[in-house]
């Protein structure tokens, strides 16, 4: 107290100045969606040409595979294997550091390449929220009414505005990491020929091709001085487009010159690709923004709407935006700031209808505001920064935070009667504000060990609260005295709770005495209590994330294995058209050969990404289903399934995209395949599992080459030849490159028409031999169709398929238990097959374990806690029970509201432990003090009478504060919202266990009153 005297001006000060600080803070602190958490996931791209998936996972995929389970740290490694290409993902344990790890993995890698095929190229990507982007814009073309065809536009033209002058535009934003571009055409000039022509001058495609490379020189030749200067020497000869390439001269003799437009055509044509970009149905071009691991996503965003916005597009050219996650990060900050407003005039309008004081209310606001700003600084200086989790953390802290200040605010006020008894009452109170502070401050301890997705989360949220907390406390122990005893005349203001007994003080009086006089009725209140829980726990749906409407979705599809660009383009036509046709659309774009999150290019595989219209009618999960239902009874084929943006991208991260994931294991690929399909038909005719793909990926037909040595050997040729002949006619090569003031331009020297070539086409290609004759390639070689050659996936080098599938309108807990009970009816398995679950129940499961461990370490530390502030053990356990019991109302509260139980829900009921031990505090503390100076029943009494009015407050506001998140009211505040419910619901049915039950189960430890006869 004397401190606090002595120091008032200069401990207010102090507060103003920590929140000024706070606040300049806040306008730096990095802004994304999600906490940056380097998740323990390494994935390996690799790329080895065209060759059979089987050649693939032999020569590419299991030498890499052996090389990255040498790394320190690893747990699991995951490869699927196409033709020619494979993915590998290598998990590590959570804790490690993955910047070492990544680098490692690299090292490993690199060791073995040079016993890999020829040619073979990787990437390594450490997986992390910046591997995706935080914004996405279309370039295309101007266009009439949305499905109409548009104005003629360059591709090429169109990629070289992106690469050439938008990149650069944007590069040099501070915290913007890269900038990528998909869609468009590369230009190249094309020289195209045939073998029949080439015959006729003696040549043939390759001479063709060095003869081009041999005249494109571009060399420094030496140096020389001359009249005082230093002169550069050098020899150029590069052609500089089609019609100087035609020029160049093959062959010089004495029948005369032979250039290249002699015997081939020269033109200007486009790189081969096999991935077709769209938005809303028009080829376009698109751009990706990428941040820097510790960019603020808000103000990259602006900065590089600011740039565009003052960028000439060239006529006939739009830009649109089809993804910005700062929209949805904005949204959920306006929807924080929204709850914190909300919440603080409803808990003043409390102190209001209590105290009766603007100026007492206006103490409340000023420390709870106080306190936000303050809490800024240990989020800046333990380099955090503001998503959907310390966002959330901060809103729902506000009900947390009103608690401390009115019990203060309430015991000044019933204790002073002077300015000079502010101080005194305030330091008599701070052994139960520490005790009660102490109490919800270290169930946040346990949840910061949490390991998994969880934790990577809940770390935030819990220094989040913690900070606040901690805040909290020394903001309402130093500031909150001072400033009532600045403001506040307690000669003119009386405490109103003096005056009389009110309506609820007579109904509590009554309820108190009755329970006193007949405790047994505790017993049937407790089993209806228990009885429900026990319904409601085994009803309850449970999750892993909470769903959040994005105003978007992503939706992956597969047509038939195999099926061309072409026809695949054809096929999603249609499901374009419904795209098209829902009133809710703003925008969509279509990838086809590539995805958003980086999977093995396939010709029949891609994704869209639908961008809906901000005020839609219907929520995003029922447009999700209405669309899949039309794509599956309309577009036969085709294969679709759809995520919100978030929930795919935690599952890319996490290496966990399906809630459902039952993993086959067994000897080879071919005998696992008929079982999947089996499993796949039996698990989708369960209720409420959608979107079941059986696992088994066809790379797609193929032709097999096969050539015979003899007869390769009596055409006077070796099998390498001709297979470089065939491969030089159908993919060409690069026999150089055009160097133009802005970029550079290959020139690809292949057969003419090798792109229309078709199956029996390919039997007649021709080929030269050594000698010049030329023969059709079926003169050595049969041509065989391979049907569905499947893709190759492995889990820890054993054969495995993953059969994957959604959940809808059911929790995942009870879709899983139907799930096991159809895999362990006989038959259905072989004996040599086994299978684990994975996919997002395993990590719901991982998360459940590790929230109960972190119950239970909090049940232990508030028993610690309350033995240490009250002796024995009695008393302690007592209050344990009535606290462990309030968590019944938790699943009560989320059965009743359709809420799921995930892993928000699940930290909320750990914090209800310490919220209810906290309430349980005030009034033993209380009990304690009166109990040396009246007989110990009527302390119980008039302990609970005196709390009855702080205890009331305090519920009342805190409920009221939570109440905008439990209501999920604005974008991203649904993340919070289980948690919000969990805390409601505690707070409420602790209020009459704290008030009626503890004190009369506190009455019966003590001796029975001597008869006075």
């Amino acid at each position: 107290m004397s401190f606090t005297a002595r120091n008032g001006p200069t401990l207010l000060v102090l507060a103003l100045a920590l929140a000024v600080a706070g606040a300049i803070a806040a306008l730096s602190l990095p802004v994304g969606l999600f906490p940056q958490v380097a998740f323990p996931r390494v994935v390996v791209d690799l790329d080895a040409g065209s060759r059979s998936a089987e050649q693939t996972a032999l020569l590419l995929t299991a030498p890499v595979e052996q090389a990255v389970r040498t790394v320190p740290g690893v747990q699991s490694v995951r490869s699927q294997s196409t033709r020619g290409s494979a993915q590998i993902s290598v998990d590590f344990g959570w804790g490690r550091d993955m910047i070492a790890a990544t680098l490692l993995v690299q090292a490993a890698i690199a060791q073995v390449v040079p016993t890999l095929p020829a040619g073979t190229g990787y990437r390594v990507r450490r997986m992390d929220p910046t591997v995706y982007p935080i914004m996405s814009f279309a370039l295309v073309p101007s266009a009439g009414p949305r499905g109409q065809t548009p104005l003629a536009a360059d591709p090429v033209a169109l990629r070289d505005l992106a690469t050439l002058q938008i990149v650069p535009l944007l590069s040099s934003i501070a915290g913007l990491a890269r900038v990528s571009v998909e869609g468009g055409d590369t230009a190249e000039i094309e020289v195209q020929t045939d073998a029949h022509r080439l015959a006729t001058y003696g040549l043939t495609l390759a001479d063709l091709a060095r003869t081009i490379g041999d005249n494109s020189v571009l060399q420094a030749v030496g140096q020389l001085q001359d009249r005082d200067k230093l002169f550069l020497a050098i020899a150029d000869s590069s052609p500089t487009d089609a019609a100087t390439i035609g020029a160049l001269v093959v062959r010089a003799g004495s029948t005369g010159l032979v250039r290249v437009r002699d015997v081939a055509s020269v033109a200007e044509g486009v790189v081969p690709q096999w991935v077709r970009v769209t938005e809303d149905t028009h080829a376009a071009v698109l751009l990706d923004i990428y941040e820097q691991p510790d960019g603020n996503a808000v103000s990259i965003a602006a900065a590089v709407r600011g740039r565009l916005s003052r960028f000439g597009l060239p006529a006939g050219v739009r830009l649109v935006t089809w993804y910005d996650q700062s929209q949805l990060v904005n949204r959920s900050a306006a929807s924080v700031r929204d709850a914190v407003l909300i919440g603080l005039v409803l808990a003043a309008l409390v102190l209001m209808g209590f105290l009766r004081s603007w100026r007492m209310t206006l103490i409340a606001c000023i420390a709870v505001v106080g306190t936000l700003a303050v809490t800024i600084i240990p989020l800046e200086l333990l380099g955090m920064s503001f998503n959907i989790m310390t966002l959330g953390g901060i809103a729902a802290a506000v009900g947390l935070l009103i608690d401390d200040v009115i019990v203060m605010i309430e015991h000044i006020a019933r204790e002073a009667r002077s300015r000079e008894d502010v101080l005194p009452a305030a330091h008599r109170f701070l052994r139960p504000l520490a005790g009660s502070s102490l109490a919800t401050l270290i169930v946040f301890v346990p949840l910061g060990f949490l390991s998994g997705v969880t934790g990577a989360f809940s770390m935030a949220l819990s220094v989040t609260m913690g900070s606040a907390l901690i805040v909290s406390y020394a903001m309402t122990a130093l500031v909150v005295p001072l400033l009532a005893r600045s403001l506040v005349d307690f000669t003119r203001w009386h405490d109103p709770g003096t005056t009389g007994r009110g309506w609820l003080d007579r109904t509590h009086g009554w309820l108190l005495t009755r329970l006193f006089a007949q405790p047994w009725l505790l017993l049937p209140a407790l089993a209806v209590l228990l009885a429900a829980g026990w319904i409601a726990y085994h009803r309850v749906p449970t999750g892993f994330m909470p769903k959040v409407d994005e105003g978007g979705f992503v939706m992956d599809y597969y047509s038939a294995p195999g099926t061309s660009l072409t026809e695949t383009d054809r096929e999603m036509a249609q499901v374009d058209a419904m795209l098209l046709a829902m009133p809710e659309l703003d925008t969509f774009s279509r990838r086809l050969g590539t995805g958003l999150g980086g999977d093995l290019n396939q010709s029949y595989h891609g994704d869209y990404f639908v961008r809906l219209k901000d005020s839609h009618a219907r929520s995003t999960p029922v447009i999700m289903a209405d669309l899949l239902a039309k794509v599956k009874s309309q577009v036969p084929g085709i294969q679709v399934d759809a995520a919100q943006r978030m929930e795919d991208l935690i599952g890319d991260l996490a290496g966990a995209p399906q809630p459902i994931e039952v993993k086959l294991f067994g000897e080879s690929t071919r005998q696992l395949i008929p079982v999947a399909k089996a499993v796949a038909a039996a698990i989708g005719k369960l209720a409420g599992v959608v979107e079941v793909h059986d696992g088994v990926q066809l790379a797609g037909d193929a032709l097999d080459i096969r050539l015979d040595p003899v007869k390769v050997g009596l055409e006077g040729m070796t099998p390498i030849m001709v297979t470089q002949q065939a491969n030089d006619a159908l993919t060409g090569s690069i026999a150089t490159f055009l160097v133009l003031p802005t970029k550079s331009v290959g020139v690809r020297v292949r057969i003419a028409g090798a792109q229309r070539l078709r199956e029996d086409s390919l039997a007649a290609l021709a080929i030269r031999a050594p000698d010049g004759h030329i023969f059709p390639l079926s003169r050595v070689a049969t041509i065989a169709p391979v049907i569905g050659q499947p893709q190759i996936s492995r889990e820890n080098l054993q054969p495995m398929i993953a059969i994957t599938g959604r959940i809808q309108n059911r929790g995942i807990g009870a879709a899983i238990a139907d799930i096991q009970n159809v895999l362990a009816k006989p038959g259905l398995l072989p004996a040599a097959m086994r299978y684990t679950l994975g996919g997002v129940y395993q990590q719901q499961q991982i998360a459940f374990a590790g929230l109960l461990r972190v119950f239970c370490a909090a049940l232990l530390a508030e028993l610690l806690l309350l033995m240490f502030l009250y002796g024995g053990f009695l008393i302690p356990l007592i209050i344990m029970a009535c606290s462990i019991l309030s968590t019944v109302a938790v699943f009560v509260a989320l059965w009743l509201t359709g809420v799921e139980l995930n892993i928000t829900a699940l930290m909320g009921t750990t914090m209800v432990v310490g919220i209810s031990t906290e309430m349980a505090i005030f009034y033993v503390s209380e009990y304690a003090a009166l109990s040396g100076m009246m007989q110990p029943r009527e302390a119980l009494r008039l302990s609970s009478r005196t709390r009855l009015r702080p205890i009331t407050m305090t519920t009342l506001a805190a409920v009221l504060t939570l109440l905008p998140l439990s209501l999920a009211i604005g974008s991203g505040s649904a993340v919070q919202q289980p948690l919000a419910i969990a805390i409601i619901a505690g707070l409420l049915l602790q209020y009459p266990l704290v008030l009626l039950a503890l004190p009369v189960m506190i009455g019966l430890t003590l001796p029975q009153p001597a008869d006075p006869a």
